[in-house]
């Protein structure tokens, strides 16, 4: 896939993966701490149309035959993303125990 872009649309999208990087932790640092639950809930959604995503990834290869290495990646985004999926949502109910836990003392 790479070798089909010309050096122009290399650098383009290096160029961009890099602008996403900063644009990405200037925003995450500049969250208030009492957006970061809703915010982890939006990953978490995000991260579920992974899920879907890689389900039709290995659809597509279990369809069109080639099931060695696009079956073993459509694999793997699938693992991956059911443990940002899962880890998210855990980090997410324990945020919310907290600040639950703190309103029921007060």
């Amino acid at each position: 896939m790479l070798e089909d872009l010309g050096p122009t649309e290399l650098i383009g999208s290096v160029t961009l993966f890099v602008l996403a990087i900063f644009l990405g932790f200037e925003l995450i640092t500049k969250v208030p701490a009492m957006l970061h639950t809703p915010l982890m809930s939006g990953a978490n959604a995000i991260s579920g149309i992974s899920v879907v995503g890689a389900l039709l990834g290995a659809n597509v290869a279990y369809d069109g035959g080639e099931t060695e290495i696009s079956g073993i990646l459509a694999f793997v985004a699938l693992v991956l993303a059911m443990i940002n999926v899962v880890g998210g949502f855990a980090v997410t109910n324990r945020m919310l125990n907290m600040i639950a836990g703190k309103k029921r003392r007060d």
